[in-house]
Formats: C-alpha cells, sequence, structure tokens
C-alpha cells in the first residue's frame, strides 16, 4: 500500500519506520523532524498526500490539523482515506472528516494510546472514528502500528473515547502520586507498597504498568529520571481537551477539572515542563499540608 505520512515526530516517525518495515512504500513530511530509516522523506504535505491510498497525520493540535488539510485533501486521490492519529478536540476530528467526505475520500479519526514505547513496539491502542468501510480500509495497517484498533462510532468517536480515557488516566495518576508520597510520610516501604496495591482494589494502569515510583514495578519513565514517556504537557493538553469537551456537553467531570488545575500548575509554574507526566510523585513527595 502507498502511505503517506505527516507528522514524524516522537510519535509519528516510529509509527511510520513501523509502516515500512512492514513492507508498504511510505512517503514522510515534517516541518522539522527527518524522516526516519525506511521512509521516503518529501518536502511537503502535498507530496506526501498525492497519490496516497491512506494519509495518516499526526500533529500536534487541531488547528494545525485543519491547515494540513487544507492543504492535503485537493492532492488527495478519490477514494484514499484521510486517517488522523492525532489528539485533537472532537469539533475539528468532524470537520475535516466532513471535509474529506465531501471530496469523495474516506476518513478516520484515529487517536492512539501507548506513549512513545507504543509507538516505537508496534503496540499502541487505536480507538477510531468514522465509517466501517474506511476503518476497513486502515485495519490493517493499524495493526502494524497497535495491538488493538476499535472503531468507536462516526466521525469524533475516536478522540471522545481518547479524552474520556487520558481524563482517567490524568485522575488515576495523580491519586498514585498522592498515594506514594503519603505512604512514604507513613514510613511504608514503596516496593510494600506496590506489592499490596498491584493486586488489590487501588491497582491501576498507573500503578501496575507505569509505576511512578523509580525501581519499583516494569520499568517506567520514573526509572529514567523521569524523562518522557508521555509528557506533562501533553497530559495538560488532554486534560484541557476533557475539559472543553464537558463543558460543550454540560457534563459535570469536577476530578478532570481538579486534575487539570493540578498539571496546570506543575507545567506552567513548577518544573514540569518537558518532565513525564507521573513527576507528580516527587512533586507531592517534597509538599505538605502546612505552608
Amino acid at each position: 500500500m502507498k502511505i503517506g505520512f505527516i507528522g514524524l515526530g516522537n510519535m509519528g516517525a516510529p509509527m511510520a519506520a513501523n509502516l515500512a518495515a512492514a513492507g508498504h512504500a511510505v512517503a514522510g513530511f515534517d516541518t522539522a523532524a527527518p524522516a526516519p530509516e525506511g521512509v521516503t522523506s518529501v518536502s511537503s504535505a502535498v507530496q506526501a498526500a498525492t497519490d496516497a491510498d491512506v494519509v495518516i497525520t499526526m500533529l500536534p493540535n487541531g488547528q494545525i490539523l485543519r491547515a494540513v488539510a487544507d492543504q492535503v485533501i485537493p492532492a488527495m486521490k478519490p477514494g484514499a482515506v484521510l486517517c488522523d492519529c492525532s489528539t485533537v478536540d472532537v469539533d475539528s476530528a468532524r470537520a475535516v472528516s466532513q471535509q474529506a467526505r465531501s471530496a469523495d475520500l474516506g476518513a478516520l479519526d484515529a487517536p492512539v494510546s501507548g506513549g512513545i514505547g507504543g509507538a516505537r513496539a508496534g503496540t499502541l491502542t487505536f480507538m477510531a472514528g468514522g465509517r466501517q468501510q474506511d476503518f476497513d480500509v486502515v485495519a490493517p495497517l493499524l495493526d502494524i502500528m497497535g495491538q488493538k484498533a476499535v472503531l468507536c462510532g462516526d466521525s469524533g468517536a475516536g478522540q471522545a473515547a481518547k479524552i474520556c480515557n487520558n481524563m482517567i488516566l490524568g485522575v488515576t495518576m495523580l491519586a498514585t502520586c498522592e498515594a506514594f508520597a503519603l505512604a512514604d510520610k507513613l514510613g511504608l516501604d514503596r516496593q510494600k507498597m506496590f506489592d499490596v496495591v498491584s493486586t488489590s482494589s487501588g491497582a491501576s494502569w498507573s500503578i501496575n504498568s507505569y509505576c511512578p515510583a523509580p525501581g519499583v514495578g516494569p520499568q517506567s519513565p520514573a526509572d529514567n529520571d523521569y524523562q518522557p514517556g508521555f509528557a506533562a504537557e501533553l497530559m495538560l493538553k488532554d486534560l484541557r481537551l476533557s475539559q472543553a469537551a464537558a463543558e460543550a456537553a454540560d457534563a459535570d467531570t469536577p476530578m478532570g477539572a481538579l486534575a487539570t488545575a493540578q498539571y496546570q500548575c506543575f507545567v506552567e509554574e513548577e518544573d514540569g515542563n518537558g518532565r513525564d507526566f507521573s513527576a507528580m510523585l516527587p512533586r507531592f513527595a517534597a509538599r505538605s499540608r502546612r505552608p
């Protein structure tokens, strides 16, 4: 299959490389990052999209997605599928899908979960929104880049699932970090804390698979001085998307709002920018209830 891949950053580059390694012809474009091994570097998004069967985008936000869509949709051949794997707002996902369908193209919003490690290993989870026929075209590619792909509904459903998933993740990571910091102050060994909680009712992905305590549980960014991983500023972006969606849907999400406020403080007022989102543990460990 001929693939155009636009956005070759920390996530996009290994995803594109995995497609190329599987034997697909991948033309890649990024405004700054180089093309990974096996991917043919081209000079523009339009060039990447021209004659491609599937165009995959991995971009920072909805505004950039809309701008790229304006460029590539006129260049795509009829019947091709535009598959956006970025995490963006639901309105942008739906607008781009409608724009693509109006041009006789297929469209999917298919954001991912699994981080940089999952992108490299090809173990991402894709949550997709769009038509079954378009999902069927792209599914073999998602199987190469990930371990699971779920068609969640029509356009925008993939982004809705990603926003809800990451709101849960942000809240549970905060609770996990708070609990470890409390355990420290109560004199409880971190390994013993992990041994109990990881097999008890407090278990979650945040503790079992991505433990924020260095040297405890499976290897995680905590073991690499909290180098991402999943950067705290990206968690803040996703939490803000969740709160914008909650506002639009008139949904009460007080825990999501609290998590957003905590990550905003960590990223914008403290030292969280550029650190993994699990670096909330040393933050809480150093803090006190008293001024």
